[in-house]
């Protein structure tokens, strides 16, 4: 197990995956230091690895390109991709003005051998390299430990064994180069700020990097099982691409969350669902701060339009609702949506993340037969809790603060309750409820 003596944070998977790889299997006297940043002249080189091994130091360079690479002059031209220059072209610049720092901080160290090396994380990427111009200093994951282990790389002049050097190089290292402030970035998306997550998904807030200035969207980041079976994949990666396959049935609609994207980040351990940024904050987090009666249309206004194009939510609960700073609401939270009939289910899923609160009478014991109207009870329960600041019991649901149209959306039976739509409609037709229901959430808020 190699040891590692330092670094800034991966930028992606595959840098992840890497460095995983080499402190597991490495020899235990081989150091690693990780995302530096190695100035030459005026700029800044990010290096995403460096390996200090018995015998060289050797810069590496991860790429996650998939599938066959053509190498033509000093352009690398990948499948369905644009070409971009040669990592290995750039990456020899950067081991030499790396030497060259070395060698400023401690004369001895020209006998040092700075190596650089691309490793190629995607198992189906190869390069094919006619020439033979860039093929020396590239390698794949199964190959990597070989590839920096052997000495005959060593160029004449210098020595075959650096341990003598040892002091001296990580000294001079600690000189020449400084933790990578380069920020996560997936895809062209570049991350402004992590806004939460958990074991299986985060959510940040990003830009289009190819875009200064561009508006932000939101990324949730999917963490998947790549070293899974074929079966196993294939079924993760299906319930990871539920919320996106949900969302492109849903026409656009201001009271529903769009989404612009999905892909999947280098050997599929994570996948990417880029959302529009709605620049708000969980119905459960903005409680007493807006016009409730104008979130519950809203609300309404969101279900209504995906159950009219086939989409039943299933997992409604609050923290799926979004309220922006105008007190307009959004509806989100789509993961475990079902999206019309389909060879495949997530239902299995759900009662692993389904708030009772929120769950109708018949769904109880059976949350994969959840339909519209279950939505329309999952709604019922966030309107009356922001009506009254409680959760309804078969009691108080009846109380004479709650609109009528509450009450039927509560019902035990789901024959009677009202589709989301009529919902809307029977709610703004109660012009005189709603004012007593002003009346009444004033009273509430100026209490002290």
């Amino acid at each position: 197990m190699a040891e590692i003596v330092g670094g800034g944070r991966p930028v992606n998977d595959a840098e992840r995956r890497v460095i995983a790889y080499l402190r597991d299997h490495a020899p235990a006297d081989w150091l690693l230091l990780h995302n530096v940043e190695v100035p030459r002249g005026n700029d800044i080189f990010e290096v995403d690895l460096i390996v200090l091994t018995g015998h060289a130091l050797v810069v590496v360079d991860v790429k996650g390109t998939r599938g066959r690479i053509e190498v033509s002059g000093t352009r690398w031209f990948p499948p369905r991709r644009e070409a971009f220059g040669s990592p290995v072209t750039k990456l020899r610049g950067t081991a030499k003005a790396l030497k060259g720092l070395l060698v400023s901080r401690a004369t001895q160290l020209e006998r040092v051998y700075v190596d650089s090396l691309v490793v190629l994380t995607s198992p189906d990427a190869s390069l094919v390299d006619p020439v033979g111009r860039d093929a020396a200093h590239v390698t794949d994951l199964p190959g990597l430990l070989a590839t920096l282990g052997d000495v005959s790389r060593v160029r004449r002049g210098c020595s075959p064994d650096v341990r003598p050097y040892l002091t001296a190089i990580l000294d001079a290292l600690n000189q020449a180069v400084r933790r990578s402030t380069a920020p996560p970035r997936f895809g062209n998306w570049e991350v402004e700020e992590q806004l939460g997550g958990d074991s299986k998904v985060t959510e940040y807030r990003a830009f289009n990097a190819t875009l200064p200035g561009s508006e932000t969207v939101l990324l949730r980041v999917y963490q998947a099982d790549p070293l899974a079976d074929h079966e196993s994949r294939a079924a993760e990666r299906q319930r990871i691409a539920n919320a996106y396959q949900t969302l492109a049935r849903i026409p656009p609609h201001p009271c529903v969350v769009r989404s612009r994207d999905f892909f999947a980040i280098d050997d599929e351990s994570r996948f990417v669902l880029v959302l529009d940024d709605v620049h708000g904050e969980a119905l459960h987090l903005a409680l007493g701060k807006g016009a409730p009666l104008g979130v519950i249309q809203d609300l309404l206004r969101g279900l209504a339009h995906a159950h009219a194009n086939g989409v039943v939510h299933r997992a409604l609960t609050p923290a799926a609702v979004l309220v922006t700073d105008g007190g307009h609401a959004v509806l989100t939270g789509f993961d475990y949506a079902k999206p019309g009939p389909r060879n495949y289910t997530v239902a299995h899923e759900l009662g692993n993340v389904l708030d009772a609160a929120y769950v109708a009478p018949e769904c109880h014991e059976r949350p994969g037969q959840m339909t519209t109207a279950s939505d329309v009870y999952a709604a019922g329960v966030i309107s009356y809790q922001l009506l009254t600041g409680q959760l309804p019991t078969s009691g108080d649901a009846q109380g004479p603060e709650v609109p009528e149209v509450v009450r039927h959306m509560l019902d035990h039976s789901p024959a009677k309750r009202p589709s989301a739509a009529e919902a809307l409609d029977m709610l703004r037709a109660a012009p005189v409820q709603v004012s007593r229901l002003r009346r009444f959430v004033r009273r509430i808020v100026s209490r002290p």
